[in-house]
């Protein structure tokens, strides 16, 4: 195994991050991977927080650098990880979230419909193994869960995994939002593994009990933001209406070459000529679709583009209850357009749910490691802890429409 010479990243969070192989070095600068650099990792959230313009690039590497630190944690413990292994855990963080396309998951559900970010990372993971003759193998046995040693995955995609201890501190660090910001170094030195599984030494449970924590308040407080939940949905609703726009014949392909290869079908198969175009794609094509259709003669998309260029976002009230048809329509009969327009009124007043869940108690749930070598989920370490709420989903529903209507 080659070693690069002298390649760092300088990262805001942790300083230097070292760069141990020439084979992740040249992932690190192939297309695809550099295509990260220009797409947010927070999605609209800077419409919120404005300091939140970190990307999927800046997280990536972030991740990986997580990855180096437990690996040296796991090692000093004197769990045995081969030079292949340290690569292949590596390269299967860097590419996790290499599947997400622009905005991250703010056109999940719409562009490629049906197919998650999570499902097309593997399909380009595939690719890349491909390019590189298979040198990716075992990172993508890793990533799939495939590998016998299950500590190697666990810590891809876990409750506590690197993913998420990067991900947590690095957006409490641009959004601002303290609460978020965990303490990674200890969650780190706490780790272990007791028969090719991930635990934790029982001296980490409150470092562990404060990453719940914080996980629950990012959640409710920055990632599900309703403001921001407007601003998705309000992208979501113009995308949609681009999509009817291409179908009922309206826009032509000359007109939009960006996105027309994208019109397929939800669960229609992925061919390679699709993905291929997709991974071109990055937030920069979405502002300038959104430019362009701001003056275009559907007024539907037309208003809905300039909204979200200059942050007029509709009105969103969240509660615990859902909407009723009557609550709907009332907020509807403000529109006051006439009859002939009123079959677009879903692309301003519209409802929906979001759901979060802190906490799995299945099979995949933290597991403590006392000092007598017993192993028990961390439910049991901490009694004082309400894990059934945490364990419960919550679900919220929301209900969106114009702040203001102008008359006819």
């Amino acid at each position: 195994m080659t070693y690069p010479k002298s390649t760092l990243f300088n990262d805001p969070i942790y300083g230097f991050i070292a760069i141990e192989t020439e084979l992740i070095l040249e992932l690190i600068n192939h297309p695809y991977f550099q295509r990260l650099r220009r797409i947010a990792q927070m999605g609209l959230s800077s419409l919120v927080y404005p300091g939140a313009h970190h990307t999927r690039f800046e997280h990536a590497l972030g991740a990986m650098h997580v990855m180096q630190k437990a690996i040296e944690v796991l090692v000093s413990k004197g769990v045995i990880i081969s030079a292949e292994e340290r690569e292949a855990m590596q390269i299967a963080i860097l590419l996790h979230d290499i599947g997400h396309g622009p905005f991250s998951h703010a056109t999940e559900k719409t562009l490629l419909r049906g197919i998650h970010h999570e499902t097309l990372s593997l399909r380009v993971i595939s690719l890349l193994n491909e390019i590189f003759k298979g040198k990716l193998d075992l990172a993508y046995k890793i990533f799939t869960d495939q590998y016998p040693r299950k500590f190697m995955h666990q810590l891809v995609s876990s409750q506590v995994d690197v993913d998420r201890l990067d991900y947590l501190k690095r957006d409490s660090f641009y959004t601002g939002v303290t609460e978020g910001n965990i303490n990674t170094s200890r969650i780190l030195a706490m780790m272990n593994v007791k028969e090719e599984q991930l635990v934790f030494e029982v001296k980490g449970i409150h470092s562990l009990e404060k990453f719940l924590l914080a996980r629950r308040l990012m959640y409710w407080q920055v990632y599900l933001h309703k403001t921001s939940l407007a601003a998705e949905m309000l992208l979501v609703k113009t995308i949609e209406r681009f999509q009817y726009l291409i179908q009922s014949g309206v826009l032509k392909l000359k007109d939009t070459p960006s996105l027309y290869p994208l019109l397929q079908k939800e669960s229609e198969e992925l061919n390679t000529e699709v993905l291929l175009h997709y991974l071109t794609l990055d937030d920069t094509d979405i502002i300038q679709l959104l430019k362009s259709w701001e003056k275009h003669s559907d007024t539907v998309l037309a208003q809905l583009s300039s909204q979200l260029l200059h942050r007029k976002l509709p009105k969103i009230k969240v509660r615990e209850e859902a909407y009723t048809p009557e609550e709907i329509e009332k907020q509807t009969l403000r529109l006051n357009r006439p009859q002939e327009d009123s079959a677009t009124n879903g692309y301003f007043v519209f409802s929906g749910s979001i759901t979060n869940q802190t906490y799995l108690t299945d099979e995949s749930q933290l597991l403590i490691l006392d000092k007598k070598g017993s192993v028990f989920p961390l439910a049991d370490a901490i009694p004082y802890l309400d894990f059934k709420q945490f364990s419960t989903p919550i679900t919220k529903y929301y209900l969106c429409y114009p702040k203001q209507v102008n008359s006819p």
